[in-house]
Parts: C-alpha cells; sequence; structure tokens
C-alpha cells in the first residue's frame, strides 16, 4: 500500500514508517527538522529509513501547503498518518505559538488535503494529555475531556473536533488514537527515561517530580506501532462498530469517525520505574525529589478494551523489558556509536 506519514522523522512516525517499509509498502515521509531537540537525532533516523528505496522525504513545515501537495502527489496515498506536532506538555509553557502553528495550522492542512485526495483512512496521533486530571481510572475514550492542563492538551482535543467536522462534511474515514508514555529506542532526549539514563550514565542526578508520587501507563514503542498498523485497516464504519457488549464504541453516530485509546492499562509507579531503569544501567541514580511541575498531571492509566475489541490486540511489552532495550540502544548509539 502507499502511506503519506508526518512526523518520519520523530520517534514515533521513524518507528512506524520503519516497520511499512520493512513490510513491502511505500512511503512518502514529511517532516519539518524543527530544532525542539538534537536535529542530529532526526537526520539519522531519516537516513535509515533512506536505505530502502521504498521511502521519499519531503522537507518542509506543516503550515506549508504546498509542500504537503507536492508530498501527496509523490505518494499517492492510500492512507494519510498524521504524527507530526509540537510535542511536549512543558514546552508549551515556553513557546505557545509552536503549538497553534503546527497542532492546529498544520493539522488542519491536513484535513484540507485529506478533503481533496480523499485517502481510504486518515489517521491522527492524539494524546493521553487529553484526559487531565481526570479522576475516574482507566481512561475511557468517553470519558470527558473538557478541562486540558496544558495549551498542548488542548491544541489536540481541537484537532480531534476539528477531524470530527471534516469526517462529517466531506466523509473522510478518520481516527485519532490517543497513546500513553511512548518509550523505545530512538526516544526523544526531553522525555523521562532518556533523561535518566542519560543522567544516570554521566554521573548526574535526575529529577524527580511530584516528590515520586506520580504514575503512567507506559506504551513500548513496538507495541504503538502494532496498535497504530492494526486499526489503519478498520476505516471507521457501521461495518465495524463494536457491540455494546464487547466495548463502549466511539464510532460517531453522525460521522465515519472513532477515536481510540493506545495503551495496555498497566500504570507504574514513578518510583517503581526509576528503579527500574537504575537496574537495568546497572547503578543507582543521584535522586533529586521535586515537587509538581505545573501542567503535569498525576497519573494516566488507558483502558485499551476499544482497541482490543477492534483488533483482537492490546500492548503487552513490560517496562522492565522494555526499558532493556532501550539503554542497550543508547549505549550503543552513545557510546559504540552503532545504532541502527
Amino acid at each position: 500500500m502507499r502511506y503519506l506519514i508526518t512526523g518520519t522523522a520523530g520517534f514515533i512516525g521513524f518507528h512506524v514508517a520503519k516497520r511499512l517499509l520493512d513490510d513491502g509498502h511505500f512511503v512518502v515521509g514529511f517532516d519539518g527538522m524543527t530544532p525542539y531537540y538534537d536535529v542530529t537525532l532526526k537526520t539519522r533516523r531519516h537516513a535509515i529509513l533512506e536505505r530502502s528505496n521504498g521511502f521519499k522525504a519531503v522537507t518542509a513545515m506543516l503550515e506549508d501547503r504546498a509542500a504537503l501537495d507536492r508530498a501527496a502527489e509523490l505518494a499517492e496515498p492510500e492512507i494519510i498518518i498524521h504524527l507530526a506536532a509540537q510535542a511536549g506538555v512543558r514546552y508549551s509553557l515556553e513557546n505557545p505559538k509552536a503549538y497553534v502553528d503546527s497542532n492546529l495550522v498544520g493539522s488542519w492542512n491536513i484535513l484540507e488535503l485529506a478533503r481533496e485526495i480523499g485517502p481510504k483512512h486518515l489517521m491522527l496521533a492524539s494524546t493521553s494529555s487529553i484526559y487531565g486530571a481526570n479522576e475516574k481510572t482507566p481512561f475511557a475514550e468517553t470519558d470527558r475531556t473538557d478541562e486540558p492542563m496544558t495549551l498542548y492538551a488542548a491544541t489536540k482535543k481541537s484537532m480531534e473536533l476539528m477531524a470530527h467536522s471534516y469526517a462529517h462534511l466531506y466523509q473522510v474515514p478518520t481516527t485519532a488514537f490517543r497513546f500513553f508514555t511512548v518509550y523505545g529506542p530512538w526516544g526523544r532526549p526531553d522525555m523521562a527515561l532518556f533523561r535518566f539514563v542519560d543522567a544516570i550514565h554521566n554521573d548526574r542526578p535526575i529529577d524527580i517530580y511530584g516528590e515520586g508520587r506520580m504514575s503512567r501507563d507506559f506504551t513500548y514503542i513496538d507495541d504503538l506501532v502494532e496498535g497504530i498498523l492494526r486499526l489503519s485497516h478498520i476505516a471507521p464504519c457501521e461495518d465495524n462498530r463494536i457491540a455494546a457488549d464487547k466495548s463502549e464504541d466511539t464510532l460517531s453516530r453522525h460521522a465515519p469517525f472513532r477515536i481510540v485509546n493506545i495503551g495496555g492499562g498497566q500504570p507504574v509507579d514513578l518510583m517503581t520505574f526509576v528503579e527500574t531503569v537504575e537496574k537495568a544501567v546497572g547503578r543507582p541514580a543521584i535522586r533529586n525529589m521535586l515537587p509538581m511541575q505545573q501542567g503535569d498531571v498525576p497519573r494516566t492509566y488507558a483502558s485499551p478494551e476499544l482497541l482490543e475489541a477492534l483488533t483482537g490486540f492490546r500492548p503487552s511489552i513490560s517496562v522492565e523489558d522494555g526499558v532493556q532495550r532501550f539503554v542497550k540502544w543508547y549505549e550503543q548509539y552513545y557510546r559504540g556509536g552503532t545504532a541502527s
């Protein structure tokens, strides 16, 4: 099949594109190579994808509609997977305009593109941050999400709402998937696992926010990719509405539109996570206990029931296994120079 994927130089987009290329599909990747974190990491991800004759890259910002049109002409996509975004909860406090430009204007450009070319399926990356400080657990897709704690979450919620309207008006089958604390090899340097491992290796203290009294539903990258690709073959329509006795479906009554969590439903306490990292690295961390940061939430906790009802799959790779895999990659990449 033919895919247009935004954000292929990013952590998740790279892994999704690589899996599709390994499976023999054609992928056009679109990425702006922004300097939010080390651009070298992004260029090395793209370099790996470019080893495949089935991959073509277009470098431009999502706000550049003409560049998106060029990418679409090159891809002639059957499926569009929109993963590019300005990420990071805390950075939204420092540079809110980047979130408006990328996550709102850029996502609107993707919706306009999909309206014009009519793919079989449009897939949009949303986030568990949408659930805010929801006290009901696990977080189900049907929960209220009207009280975002950060601008990042607000822009992703707004993207979902815009996408529903486009799905209704133009009958573009659309799935918005909300993922939960994704980690793994080639991960972002601003994420907790990367920062912890890097600090321990370099004898720096690790910052533990909320005095460690937080929990996260960690999702290993291979599980996330599997969930995305399984969902890609289930374009929302009445024919695949889930029976109420299996799961509460989010398929809209007014549009071919659905929201799905991708998470395993197994939250891990932050201090347990720190201990897991210490064990994988082979030495203890210097712990710097800090209060909760502005915009943080005490827990994330996915309900995987809808994902499983639709695809027969739920994330299952343990944090112990996933952290070991990340540490192995980190040590090869930063100390051996031979990660691939």
